[in-house]
């Protein structure tokens, strides 16, 4: 039963980073066909740069090392995760990991088939997600509990906050985008 369950989650990795796939630069198209994904572990191959491949992750410390300033710049999740602690996004990641691209961070607890058409959303929780990457979006998932902004371009894509959301300043709130489907049960304010 145990096999079945990794090979179920070894197709939904491979369906999300396959539909994720495009030449576009635009950054609502996020994993290039030709990167693989990168589990937390293992990873021995000298020429691949863990900040360019996406981590798929389906452990809090796998999800708590991707979101660091030594993580990847998309982490996507296989399942619901949850923490006693804080937790940081920080860093600064290019799309498709680039550097000749935008700034560009993303959060993706979902997974999505070969279409890009969500197949399952999962649920983040945690007391407070801070944001210090610039450009991160938060699509597809739920996040349970308060979000601290402290960076600009924060998105909020098809998925909900179940707490607040702050902005450390104004500057920030204003650069804030909240995509159609997006919800935030609680307050949205700047901190000043």
């Amino acid at each position: 039963m145990k096999i079945k369950a990794l090979l179920i989650s070894l197709v939904l990795a491979v369906a999300l980073l396959s539909g994720c796939g495009d030449d576009n630069n635009d950054t609502t198209d996020d994993v290039q066909d030709e990167q693989t994904p990168v589990e937390d572990e293992g990873e021995t191959d000298k020429d691949t740069d863990a900040t360019t491949t996406p981590s798929i992750v389906n452990e809090e410390s796998a999800f708590k090392e991707a979101i660091s300033a030594d993580g990847t710049w998309i982490i996507a999740t296989l399942n619901d995760l949850t923490f006693e602690e804080d937790l940081v996004v920080e860093g600064e990641f290019y799309d498709k990991g680039d550097s000749e691209n935008e700034l560009y961070r993303k959060l993706a607890p979902y997974t999505q088939d070969e279409d890009r058409n969500i197949i399952d959303r999962f649920t983040i929780t945690a007391p407070k997600l801070t944001i210090k990457s610039p450009n991160t979006k938060f699509q597809g998932g739920t996040f349970v509990g308060d979000v601290y902004v402290e960076s600009n371009g924060f998105t909020l894509s098809d998925a909900k906050i179940d707490g607040n959301l702050y902005f450390s300043n104004e500057e920030y709130k204003n650069s804030f985008t909240l995509e159609t489907e997006s919800k935030v049960t609680g307050e949205i304010k700047a901190q000043e």
